[in-house]
This record gives C-alpha cells, sequence and structure tokens, in this order.
C-alpha cells in the first residue's frame, strides 16, 4: 500500500492540478482514507486517496488476495458555490473503504447508497459509478497487479435509484443524456422517468 499511494496521488495531481484541501477518516480496522479537493474554476472536484492501497476482494472468496484484483479511487466533481458540498468528505470516505468493510468490490454500473444525503440538504442519498479511463487516466502498475481505476461517481436521486435498480445504469445515464442533466449541479432534480 505504502508504495502505490504516492503514485496514485501523482497521477491525481497531474491530472486535477493540486489540492487546495485535504481531510483524512479512519474507520475501525481500516486503513486511513483521505479525500483530496481540488478546485477548477467553478467545479469542485473530490478525490479518494486509499481505496486503491488494498486489491477489492471477492466477498465469497475465503482467502483476500493481497495482491490481484481490481483497485479504484473515486471521483466527484460538482459546481461550488451552489451548496455546502464540502460536506461530503466523510460521505466519500464511507464509500471508499466500503470494499474493506462490506467487502465489496466497486465497478462501473454499480450503485452505492449512503442512505442519507450526501451533503446536508443534498436530493442525493446514493451514486451510479461510472467508467474511468475520462478525467483521470488509469494508472497502470507492475505485473501481477492491476491497474488503479479513477471512478466519477454521479449523485442518483431517491427516484433515479429505484428506475436504475429497474432498468439498468446505462437506460439511465441514457435517459440523463437525453434531458441533458447536469450532473454536477449539487441542486439538481430528478430527470423526467415517465
Amino acid at each position: 500500500m505504502a508504495e502505490i499511494l504516492p503514485l496514485v496521488e501523482a497521477r491525481l495531481r497531474s491530472a486535477l492540478g493540486e489540492p487546495d484541501a485535504r481531510a483524512d477518516v479512519t474507520f475501525l480496522g481500516t486503513d486511513r482514507i483521505e479525500v483530496l479537493r481540488f478546485l477548477d474554476g467553478d467545479i469542485v472536484r473530490y478525490a479518494t486517496l486509499g481505496m486503491s492501497g488494498a486489491p477489492m476482494a471477492d466477498p465469497t472468496s475465503p482467502l483476500a488476495d493481497p495482491v490481484k484484483g481490481p483497485r479504484a479511487e473515486l471521483v466527484l466533481s460538482v459546481r461550488g458555490g451552489l451548496a455546502d458540498t464540502d460536506q461530503v468528505l466523510r460521505p466519500l470516505a464511507v464509500l471508499a473503504a466500503s470494499p474493506q468493510v462490506e467487502g465489496l468490490i466497486v465497478a462501473p454500473g454499480a450503485s452505492l447508497d449512503l442512505g442519507e444525503p450526501l451533503w446536508t440538504g443534498a436530493p442525493f442519498t446514493s451514486v451510479l459509478v461510472a467508467e474511468s479511463g475520462g478525467l483521470v487516466e488509469d494508472l497502470e502498475l507492475d505485473e501481477p497487479m492491476e491497474p488503479v481505476r479513477f471512478l466519477p461517481l454521479l449523485p442518483m436521486t431517491h427516484n433515479e435509484a429505484a428506475w436504475k435498480r429497474v432498468r439498468g445504469a446505462q437506460e439511465l445515464q441514457e435517459r440523463w443524456l437525453t434531458h441533458g442533466t447536469d450532473l454536477r449541479d449539487p441542486l439538481r432534480t430528478s430527470v423526467p422517468l415517465d
């Protein structure tokens, strides 16, 4: 873990610039998770650092492989100044710790539900995990380790999350695209789902 995280942070800095703030959270029985904040004009980006220190393990496997398995960090982008989105630091750390705590494998198309708003007054309690490789390029590691993928998180309203469970991630993303939904708007309402 110690040798991977500096490489991960370097990749985040090369893609997003210098972080203007960072916070860390440690949950009982887990490694420390940091959340870095990057400012890019009116966009605020939050990225986890620590989730990729160990590979995610199949929860049905009797032994976790310390080397092989998917590795990821989470990235959330929102428009700044519209809501107190800095409150998302702890919820993001909770999501990043879920592979260690709950044995989850976080992958594109998955829903992650917090059961509470991402920040005070947020219409979102869950996120859709999107494909990596856009904003922050995957970080290749030495074999047999898998690359670190930087997975964007797309906040979902309660109705969108329910619709996604029935119709799937692809249909929800197409619905957002069709309606020109600004997924970085921290105050947006649900996309029409009729």
